[in-house]
């Protein structure tokens, strides 16, 4: 694995995941120290001992999904928590529909059920049908895709939080608002 995707995946880890075993401590949305995540990821690998913050953003921004965001002297990720309790978040109105990869397994539960965020604390949606495509093929070779009626859903009550550009957030979707596209 390059060492900027594996410097990505245990940043993700630790920002995401299990912050107690880098000994980070998160604020109420997600943000840390960036000094005390580089000396984590210093901490971590004998090669990384040089990691200085311009190879941190260099990480950060490289990546083709926005996943980690540095602002000043902080930095989060931005979706994908498993952490226990929730981030704040701020609600936001989708302009338009999202969609939802899945496995035909899991396709007649979610249309029964609804979405949920299973393991995560929000449930993930993408801005078009090729990256929600993408990530139901982590789940199946033939991904099914679900169109959320995001706007309809949001007047409704159903809360929606912005990820970054291409991933929206919700707490869940009841399946009222959910259609089976493919």
């Amino acid at each position: 694995m390059p060492r900027d995707e594996h410097i990505s995946k245990v940043l993700s880890h630790a920002l995401r995941h299990e912050p107690w075993l880098y000994e980070l401590e998160l604020d109420d949305e997600g943000w840390t120290s960036l000094d005390a995540v580089l000396a984590a990821l210093r901490a971590e690998h004998e090669s990384w001992r040089g990691l200085s913050r311009a190879d941190l953003e260099r990480v950060v921004a490289g990546g083709a999904k926005r996943r980690h965001e540095i602002a000043g002297d902080r930095i989060r990720a931005l979706y994908g928590h498993s952490l226990p309790g929730k981030l704040l978040r701020q609600r936001q109105a989708p302009a338009g529909p999202l969609f939802h990869g899945t496995s035909p397994e899991a396709a007649p539960i979610i249309l029964r059920e609804g979405l949920q965020p299973m393991s995560r604390q929000y449930v993930h949606l993408s801005v078009d049908t090729a990256m929600a495509r993408e990530v139901g093929r982590r789940k199946a070779k033939a991904a099914l895709l679900l169109e959320v009626d995001a706007p309809r859903a949001h007047a409704a009550g159903v809360a929606f939080y912005v990820g970054n550009e291409k991933v929206w957030l919700a707490d869940a979707v009841p399946p009222a608002y959910l259609r089976l596209l493919s």
